[in-house]
C-alpha cells in the first residue's frame, strides 16, 4: 500500500512541475487539444463512451471472477 501511495505522489509531483513548465511557456490544456484536433467535448463524449462499454463488462467478468476467487479463499490452508 505504501508503495502504491508514493508512486501516485510521484506521479502528482511529476504532473505539477511539468504543468508549471508548460505555464511558463504559455502553453494550455485547450492549445494542446486544438494541436490534436480535439475539443473537450471531444475528450468528454470519449470518456462517456469508455465508461458505458467497460462497465458492462466489469459486472459480466465479475460474475465469474469473484465467485471463483471466494471459492479459492474459503478452501486454502490457513496462514500461520
Amino acid at each position: 500500500m505504501l508503495r502504491m501511495l508514493s508512486t501516485l505522489l510521484k506521479i502528482g509531483l511529476a504532473s505539477l512541475l511539468t504543468g508549471a513548465v508548460l505555464a511558463e511557456f504559455d502553453v494550455s490544456a485547450n492549445d494542446l487539444l486544438a494541436q490534436a484536433g480535439l475539443t473537450p467535448q471531444d475528450i468528454a463524449d470519449f470518456a462517456v463512451q469508455t465508461y458505458q462499454w467497460a462497465l458492462p463488462n466489469v459486472i459480466l467478468g465479475s460474475l465469474i471472477v469473484v465467485p471463483v476467487w471466494l471459492v479459492i479463499y474459503l478452501f486454502r490452508p490457513p496462514r500461520g
